[in-house]
């Protein structure tokens, strides 16, 4: 089970944008997000008629290791670390760990 899924709103620990939050949009891999608005680059692309593409200079969100985020709880304005608690019928659920309250998905 990824602690960290889709729709999770984050808080990033390290590196130039930290502090920073934002939305994760998708999961590259097992390791990697790509968050909205976080780890933006400036990337050069070529005109490609075919596709209708324009050229120049264009903003590109990076992926990111899910080690330098952490899932923000809005009931503490603060990052928290997640935990996972199995249920009486066997399902498995994220809480906060510092809370124990339901992580709600997005």
């Amino acid at each position: 089970m990824n602690k960290i899924r889709k729709g999770d709103e984050v808080i990033v620990l390290t590196g130039r944008d930290k502090g920073r939050r934002g939305t994760v949009l998708l999961r590259k891999d097992d390791e990697h997000l790509i968050v909205d608005g976080v780890n933006m680059v400036k990337k050069h692309v070529k005109p490609n008629p075919l596709k209708n593409e324009m050229g120049g200079i264009i903003e590109k969100a990076m992926p990111i290791h899910q080690s330098n985020v952490a899932i923000f709880n809005p009931a503490t304005g603060k990052a928290d670390r997640v935990g996972v608690k199995v249920q009486a019928d066997g399902t498995r659920i994220r809480v906060f760990k510092s809370s124990g309250a339901e992580i709600k998905a997005a």
